[in-house]
């Protein structure tokens, strides 16, 4: 019986010739991943193990990411935590304030995710790294904390659903508008411990943006994790960003999935995931009453990198914001903000009205930089918008891709850009 791609990979990781659906396995880590909220628990729990040091101070990245810069002193406190961690095991990839960024935006533009990988990180959405080839998976702090002790992870593995992507997106659909319809379409729990890979001539259509993009949100399908076969866009990123040696892995002809969908990339509209679920989408067609806002948030984790930028900047060119609309744009690292201002995005979004913020999670999850007061809706390009997600219980959080946030901003209500409308 063949292999998916994640199959293939947990199996070389585990020194066995083939894995199948559901088999208990110990695998190689090749990167263990922490931020400022997670780490500090596994580092209390690594304290417990009576452990010499870590197993491999290259191999574990540390990202104080969500409510950084400190934003009260349990924060900071959390943050010392780390900072000791990683000096006290001279952790090469500790990312200090003004080298940091949003972790799942920043790992890769560092090189130190590549295909063939597999990695874990104590957040949810390190799926993410999917988009490259990889195996990634978020877990528990005390999984994290027998990684950095151990260098190793037990998985069962997991069973696959195969996405063949066909078609080309029109202008203003990206790869926001890819996830939200699929989640919408199979539920939150459509893929629960599930590979969601992702195949098709359509693939090509989409920039490596895109991928991230999709690959983060596997985990709001209840997705084990999202994977993209390897190509030449896939190979081009690796090579400017890494030095690493990467391993390319197919899916077998005969490899068996649950389930197999083909998604037309074409005929895709911008999609909106409405409260309280990341499934309860809606087209921008479907609306048929206008739903004013009070707040966007452009960034995350899932939407903060430089073409979501772009997107964003080409709809508020020369434009202003809505009165009595806040506007929040993040980069999601010092370099993505550092082409953004020179590529003068920055300045038409102040222009327009916006505010731009240094990279941080902060508003993504209620944090800070944008908490929602009770009976306030937003717009944002996050990744969740669960009950209280971003502030008050009462408050309302409608994802979208940066194209819809933008174009809501102007206007003050849920909107598609002009040739969109």
């Amino acid at each position: 019986m063949g292999m998916t791609m994640t199959q293939k990979i947990l199996a070389a990781h585990a020194g066995l010739p083939s894995v199948e659906a559901g088999q208990l396995i110990e695998a190689d880590l090749d990167l263990v991943l922490g931020n400022d909220i997670t780490s500090p628990v596994a580092i209390k729990e690594m304290a417990k193990m009576h452990v010499e040091g870590v197993f491999d101070k290259d191999k574990i990245a540390l990202v104080p990411d969500h409510f950084v810069p400190n934003k009260d002193i349990k924060s900071a406190e959390h943050c010392k935590c780390v900072r000791e961690f990683a000096c006290k095991h001279d952790i090469t990839n500790y990312f200090e304030v003004g080298e940091m960024g949003i972790e799942h935006a920043l790992l890769p533009e560092k090189g130190l995710t590549i295909a063939g990988d597999v990695i874990i990180g104590a957040d949810s959405h390190t799926c993410t790294y999917g988009a490259l080839g990889a195996f990634s998976t978020g877990v528990g702090s005390t999984d994290m904390a027998a990684g950095m002790a151990t260098g190793k992870a037990w998985f069962k593995v997991p069973s696959a659903i195969k996405f063949n992507l066909v078609g080309k997106p029109s202008k203003w659909v990206s790869g926001k508008d890819v996830i939200l319809h699929i989640i919408g379409m199979i539920g939150v729990d459509g893929a629960l411990y599930k590979s969601m890979e992702f195949v098709g001539e359509g693939v090509a259509n989409l920039s490596m943006d895109d991928r991230f993009t999709i690959a983060n949100m596997a985990i709001e399908a209840g997705g084990k994790n999202g994977i993209f076969p390897v190509d030449d866009l896939t190979r081009a990123y690796m090579k400017e960003h890494s030095t690493r040696e990467w391993v390319e892995y197919a899916a077998d002809e005969d490899a068996v999935y649950d389930e197999e969908y083909t998604i037309d990339l074409a005929s895709l509209r911008p999609t909106i995931a409405f409260p309280h679920l990341p499934e309860n989408t809606k087209t921008i067609d479907e609306i048929t009453e206008p739903i004013k806002i009070d707040q966007v948030v452009i960034g995350s984790c899932t939407n903060g990198r430089l073409d979501d930028l772009r997107i964003a900047a080409e709809i508020m060119k020369d434009k202003k914001i809505a009165k009595g609309i806040r506007c929040i744009v993040i980069p999601g690292t010092q370099k993505i903000y550092l082409q953004a201002m020179e590529e003068g995005l920055l300045r038409t979004f102040i222009e327009a009205g916006a505010v731009v913020s240094t990279p941080t999670c902060g508003p993504c999850l209620g944090g800070y930089m944008g908490v929602l007061a009770e009976g306030e809706r937003c717009v944002s390009t996050t990744n969740r918008n669960f009950v209280g997600r971003m502030g008050h219980v009462n408050s309302e959080i409608y994802l979208a891709s940066p194209a819809v946030a933008a174009a809501s901003a102007l206007t003050g209500v849920i909107s598609a850009p002009k040739e969109e409308a």
